[in-house]
């Protein structure tokens, strides 16, 4: 096979040059891996995953090849492919289950008892496939459900959270039967377990987790209250600051000789950023980004001055895309600037203008309490700020926030495209009135997540700056394509992995003393 013909089909031949350097031939190819390809240079998550699944259809579509002896030879004994071997992993363990679900099957008839527990269990499987999470076992009215097995994501904990949050107000709508209302309780933990071993047999056969984190998120599901999800302690610590999470002290559960920390989570966290969220310490000292700095510093004198600019950061998840817009803010916190933060989210892709709606929430200080009547007053007093006052742009964002009374309700949804239009007029209106007061920093974050609606906004958005003092940041993954890059006004700016000595300072600083080269 010619590699470079084979890259052709795929519409990959620009990556003919690293192949042909790095002297891989045919008979290499079945033997890459995705880090072989990463160090030849393929930075796109997207083409690594295309070429690697290219190289396994064209290994099992390769014919065998064995001599004419070997066709006549008796045939080989049917070998089953052995089982996957157990293996160690941190996995996050939800365990939910119904409140007085014995009450429920005393009080119903049994096929209606049936029609129930089939309803709830449908609503977890769909919750829990939702955010990605698979359902280990039904228990009666009883679920048991992995995040992080068998396929793990970087963040499982923040998955089975929402997907708590979420399981409590979907079941608590059911309402299977009229005057019955079903409510939960949930227990989440967090922990290293060895999954992959197989107990039971034929039917009945099922990979077993061992360890402590499933009992533990049994014991926490034991604990909670109505509607209530308790959360280990090391979950609390891997979901930061994304959800508003209240001390439950140290719980006394059977099974454990020591109390166990445990949190009751309220909800999402009104927190601006992800990246805030989780970094609510003191951040370190920041290690080789000078370069990409300095860029964003010019840029933002640029901007200040009257011609918008537009810089596309993008790089691997974790490689500092937003540390370095946080430096960059330091760099110039002695200057008079408005911020304005947007985050798009993998659980809300398919949510119009969510980033969107989400910055308008924390700028106007809505709380989970608020009347509909207090949020339109906190809104006003938002658009007031921005000099946005005129009655068709309060309009169109009490449309977006959800706060329109009933009678305009209908009419707004038979004019969508219409309503579209406002609302994105109105949210440039907005922005100019910004502008005129102070120069505005103004940040896209993980635009890999952007829903198509903000996504038409945003290029309206880079459209409009050229003549604005704003400085727009859209971080995103090397997977994502942006299509604002015909721009004058557009920089586009990759993050590369550090050097071999720059992550030796960077431990070093961390560690506060040098260590030894063996560390």
């Amino acid at each position: 096979m010619d590699v470079t013909a084979w890259l052709t089909q795929l519409g990959l031949e620009q990556y003919a040059a690293q192949f042909r350097d790095n002297d891989v031939t045919a008979d290499v190819l079945p033997h890459l891996t995705a880090d072989d390809l990463r160090d030849m240079g393929i930075a796109s998550v997207g083409h690594r995953r295309k070429l690697m699944t290219a190289i396994a259809a064209a290994q099992s579509a390769a014919p065998p090849q064995e001599s004419a002896d070997a066709a006549m030879a008796p045939a080989a004994p049917i070998r089953r492919r052995p089982a996957p071997l157990p293996e160690r992993r941190q996995l996050t363990v939800l365990f939910c289950d119904l409140v007085d679900s014995t009450l429920l099957a005393r009080a119903l008839d049994p096929e209606d008892m049936r029609d129930v527990i089939r309803a709830y269990q449908d609503c977890c499987a769909g919750m829990i496939a939702r955010y990605a999470g698979h359902v280990a076992r039904f228990m009666g009215d009883g679920v048991l459900a992995y995040f992080g097995y068998p396929v793990a994501h970087e963040d499982d904990a923040e998955r089975a959270v929402r997907a708590a949050l979420d399981l409590i107000s979907a079941v608590g709508r059911l309402s299977p039967r009229s005057g019955l209302t079903l409510e939960l309780r949930i227990g989440i933990a967090t922990g290293m377990v060895v999954v992959g071993d197989l107990i039971g047999e034929r039917a009945s056969q099922e990979e077993a987790v061992v360890g402590e984190t499933p009992a533990l998120a049994a014991r926490l599901q034991a604990a909670a209250r109505t509607n209530e999800v308790l959360i280990s302690a090391r979950t609390r610590r891997l979901v930061g600051g994304l959800f508003e999470c209240v001390d439950a002290g140290g719980l006394y559960l059977k099974g454990f000789s020591e109390p166990v920390q445990a949190w009751r989570v309220v909800g999402e966290s009104p927190s601006e950023d992800r990246f805030t969220a989780f970094h609510a310490t003191a951040l370190t000292d920041l290690v080789g980004r000078e370069r990409e700095i300095d860029l964003l510093v010019d840029r933002w004198t640029l901007a200040s001055s009257g011609e918008g600019q537009v810089a596309l950061l993008s790089g691997e998840p974790g490689i500092g895309k937003s540390r370095v817009a946080q430096a960059l803010r330091e760099r110039i916190a002695g200057q008079p600037y408005l911020r304005l933060h947007h985050s798009c989210s993998p659980h809300h892709q398919n949510s119009a203008l969510y980033p969107i709606i989400a910055r308008i929430e924390h700028a106007a200080g809505f709380s989970r309490d608020d009347s509909a009547v207090s949020k339109v007053g906190k809104l006003e007093k938002l658009m007031r700020l921005a000099d946005a006052t005129d009655s068709e742009t309060v309009a169109a964002f009490a449309a977006l926030l959800g706060l329109l009374p009933e009678d305009q309700v209908t009419a707004h949804a038979r004019n969508a495209e219409q309503q579209k239009a406002k609302m994105f007029k109105a949210l440039l209106t907005q922005l100019e009135g910004l502008a005129r007061q102070k120069p505005v920093l103004m940040v896209f974050e993980d635009v890999q997540w952007i829903d198509p609606t903000t996504s038409d906004l945003l290029g309206l958005i880079i459209d409009r700056i050229q003549t604005l003092p704003v400085l727009l940041i859209v971080t995103y993954r090397p997977e994502f394509a942006p299509p604002w890059t015909g721009y004058a006004h557009v920089t586009t700016l990759s993050l590369n992995r550090l050097s071999h000595a720059q992550r030796v300072a960077m431990v070093e600083r961390i560690a506060g003393k040098p260590l030894p080269q063996e560390v």
